[in-house]
């Protein structure tokens, strides 16, 4: 019996402490052999959906957001819980004596005996009497304060780059309003550059490559930040991922006077954080089941880019291209829409929705601004 609960404590232990390396100190990898990371997120975020559906639309997403960090917090204290227990097993089981108030200390004695240790309280009321006990007493204090140490470094460095995310994203408001969509964001660049006015809108994309390779690096390090939602609503990082790659998918296919490369590269690296995170799901995606831009809507957006004043290709041809590239990222954000409960934007703005910028708490109305491009009164050549 001892000898079993001494082999099932060492392994535990031992897959414990692996477990937090690969997580909290090793950089993610795609692959990896043990997995109860992996199975403890899927499984509370299982449960945690079951019991978002229930709620109604105005609070779900305000307890979809409470997972993230919450998730966190519980991983933490059932590592540091499991290796309490762990550290008491060994000891218990090895029959180590120990100074205790009881005259027979049992399992209990020794559990707390290593609560106190792991946390390095000591109380002093119960100690270990050999060079044995002290040696694993000393062992698990070194343990504890490690995993304390680790802890608070990782915290900062998880909201650092949690940080990063949200600032492009904030920046899209005004541009592709809230919630975002290639249609604002094209519409009102459109309307710029038909007024005569200069444009960021390589630099735009270029930001866009960069967070896109910053999302990939930091998301696939700290998968957990798939779930920390935006700070405002009506805004995510899977919609402003997927406004970006509708973006891009426009101006390369239909755009030939933008900025064609800069698209290219942004789609490039965009693509490429939508394809890997959906391998942290274990799941392979499969072909969409809904149109996001059916014909009538493509129409729609034909025309709010003519009335802002630009010209762009409209044939079968430009069609055809915007569809294959539509087919190389829409199976991943519709994925990742599903796994998460995200909606993704659409192409085309809500016009009855004012950007949140625009709105505040106490005043709901539209101000002095206003985001839509004038309409150029330039006549329009189509492609």
């Amino acid at each position: 019996m001892t000898t079993a609960v001494l082999l099932f404590c060492v392994a535990l232990l031992g897959y414990i402490l692996w477990e937090g390396f690969e997580t909290l100190v090793l950089p993610r990898r795609i692959e990896r052999p043990l997995r109860g990371t992996s199975i403890f997120y899927q499984t509370l975020w299982g449960l945690w959906r079951i019991l978002a559906r229930r709620m109604p639309l105005s609070s779900r997403d305000n307890f979809l957001s409470v997972f993230g960090p919450l998730s966190l917090l519980l991983l933490l204290s059932f590592w540091a819980c499991g290796m309490i227990f762990a550290f008491a097993g060994i000891m218990w089981s090895l029959g180590l004596p120990i100074h205790a108030p009881e005259p027979d200390p049992g399992f209990g004695t020794y559990l707390y005996l290593s609560a106190t240790t792991f946390i390095t309280l000591g109380f002093g009321d119960v100690s270990p009497k050999t060079g044995a006990g002290r040696f694993f007493a000393d062992m698990e204090a070194g343990v504890g304060f490690g995993f304390l140490a680790i802890v608070i470094g990782y915290l900062p460095v998880l909201y650092s780059a949690f940080s990063r995310r949200e600032v492009l994203i904030a920046l899209l408001d005004a541009r592709a309003s809230s919630p975002p969509s290639s249609g604002a964001l094209l519409q009102r660049y459109a309307g710029c550059m038909a007024c005569g006015d200069v444009t960021d809108l390589p630099e735009f994309l270029r930001d866009w490559e960069k967070w896109s390779a910053e999302l990939l690096e930091s998301h696939l390090s700290f998968p957990i930040l798939m779930f920390y939602r935006s700070q405002h609503d009506r805004q995510s990082w899977l919609s402003a991922l997927t406004t970006v790659l509708d973006t891009c998918a426009f101006i390369i296919s239909s755009l030939p006077q933008g900025p064609v490369w800069q698209a290219r590269l942004t789609f490039a690296m965009a693509r490429h954080a939508a394809i890997d995170l959906t391998l942290v799901f274990g799941k392979k995606p499969e072909p969409p089941d809904v149109d996001r831009l059916p014909p009538e809507r493509l129409a729609e957006l034909h025309k709010r880019i003519a009335d802002a004043g630009t010209a762009f290709n409209e044939n079968d041809e430009a069609v055809e291209r915007l569809n294959e590239l539509r087919a190389l990222y829409e199976p991943y954000v519709l994925f990742l829409s599903r796994q998460l409960e995200q909606p993704l934007p659409d192409w085309l703005p809500n016009d009855t929705l004012p950007d949140n910028w625009q709105t505040s708490a106490w005043d709901k109305s539209d101000h002095f601004f206003e985001s839509r491009p004038r309409r150029s009164r330039m006549p329009v050549k189509k492609v």
